[in-house]
């Protein structure tokens, strides 16, 4: 499969950091930022590469020259003049004969590619996007797709956004067949011409994959591996940090993940027994605060909750997505994000009106039973060992032993577990002190 690496910014906001210099060669520890993209698809097999400069061109053309000397085949699209962001894409339209990658050269990232594709090979779409969680999506852009994945709307940071949505934001790393920009309708001759006095360009996100919203044609691949653009000084500052205490690295879903695997109703949110209305869900007092520590620590925060009120027919899926949706919300105004969210619908126990039959079973999901820690695990290479389980009740803890977690308790009882504590935020600081 190709990569075609855009890395024509010109890097206006990071020009404090350096000036004289492309952005695709800021140095991240020593080593420029490009480069290490770069070394990051060699070792996964993607030797195959396309960059599309402009800004400074010479500097970066100069230091890869054929790639030859990192292991990879690197060809060049030079823009003698702005095309916009997928412009080049179209005047290399005959070296696109399947589908390929496209990233960005400004961009901190460390990712298991392979696992990506394969993603999208296995959605058969046109186009699939990576998309992760992050501190602040109430002014980010957001995805909002269906439970298959597929995208249905894509929202600007000024746009109308509903009152609860999923964190779920664009990190700008895509998997692209030809097919999509075909549909576009754009002319590719046409683009670097004049028209009307100006230069006619392409633009990747308005043009060729927003109309593909709500089509089936385009999915989303959640992950919560590390991408962040390094477009200011700030941001550059922080991804320095995050590199030099192997934050980057270890979040690679190559490398075996630690969790911390938190219950719900009681946990996250205040206890109201059987929660069916969206109203009545309110976030605990210290929650946020202790997913933004697991956030911090580099563990995944995973919610794993049993939701029986789907099975009794008191719950739809439709709304226990908008709940959890609210709980993201809540948690993205505080500066928190979830990386997963696991539940399960079952209920072993018959005789309520309006229960849904095929939902009224023994479960392998259901705490106890150790169903949605395991499915987490292969879903992001988790070494349960080393993760920990929170909740407040015997179900919480036995499950985490099952799967082989060390458990946290929140309030009293004695349940084999490894901790007890008064609170999330008292058992989250102990835990991630370790």
């Amino acid at each position: 499969m190709k990569t075609v690496i855009m890395a024509g910014g010109r890097g206006t906001r990071i020009s404090s950091v350096a000036s004289d210099i492309p952005k695709p060669m800021i140095k991240i520890d020593g080593v420029p930022v490009l480069e290490r993209e770069i070394c990051c698809l060699r070792e996964q097999g993607f030797t195959d590469l396309i960059l599309t400069v402009s800004h400074m061109s010479g500097q970066i053309i100069s230091y890869f020259g054929d790639g030859s000397r990192f292991g990879v085949s690197i060809e060049y699209y030079v823009e003698e003049k702005p095309l916009g962001n997928a412009g080049a894409l179209f005047k290399l339209r005959d070296k696109l004969d399947g589908d390929f990658l496209l990233l960005n050269a400004d961009a901190v990232f460390d990712i298991d590619f392979n696992r990506f594709v394969e993603y999208h090979r296995q959605k058969g779409g046109l186009v699939t996007l990576f998309t992760h969680p992050n501190s602040h999506p109430y002014d980010s852009g957001l995805l909002l797709a269906d439970s298959d994945g597929r995208v249905e709307k894509w929202l600007a940071k000024e746009d109308e956004r509903p009152q609860w949505y999923r964190n779920r934001v664009n990190a700008g790393l895509h998997v692209i067949s030809p097919e999509a920009l075909d549909m576009s309708g754009i002319d590719g001759d046409s683009v670097g011409t004049e028209r009307d006095g100006k230069i006619v360009k392409a633009d990747l996100d308005r043009q060729i994959l927003k109309p593909l919203c709500g089509t089936g044609k385009m999915f989303c691949y959640d992950s919560p591996e590390y991408v962040k653009d390094m477009g200011t000084p700030d941001r550059y500052e922080a991804v320095c940090r995050d590199f030099a205490n192997g934050v980057v690295q270890a979040k690679n879903l190559r490398s075996k993940q630690r969790a911390i695997f938190l219950d719900r109703d009681g946990t996250l949110n205040k206890y109201v027994g059987f929660l069916r209305n969206i109203d009545e869900f309110e976030l605990a007092d210290d929650a946020a605060e202790a997913v933004k520590l697991i956030n911090a620590s580099g563990c995944l925060a995973i919610v794993a909750t049993n939701q029986p009120v789907i099975a009794r027919g008191e719950v739809t899926f439709e709304q226990l997505a908008v709940i959890h949706n609210k709980m993201e919300t809540l948690l993205g105004h505080d500066g928190a994000y979830l990386d997963g969210i696991y539940f399960c619908p079952h209920h072993p126990h018959k005789g309520y009106e309006g229960e849904i039959p095929e939902l009224k079973i023994e479960c392998d999901c259901r705490k106890p039973k150790a169903g949605m820690l395991l499915k987490a695990a292969k879903d992001f290479n988790i070494d349960l060992s080393e993760s920990w389980m929170i909740g407040d009740g015997e179900n919480d803890i036995l499950a985490g032993k099952a799967a082989g977690c060390r458990t946290a308790l929140i309030g009293s009882g004695s349940f084999g577990q490894d901790i007890t504590a008064d609170s999330l935020i008292e058992a989250v600081r102990r835990i991630t002190v370790q």
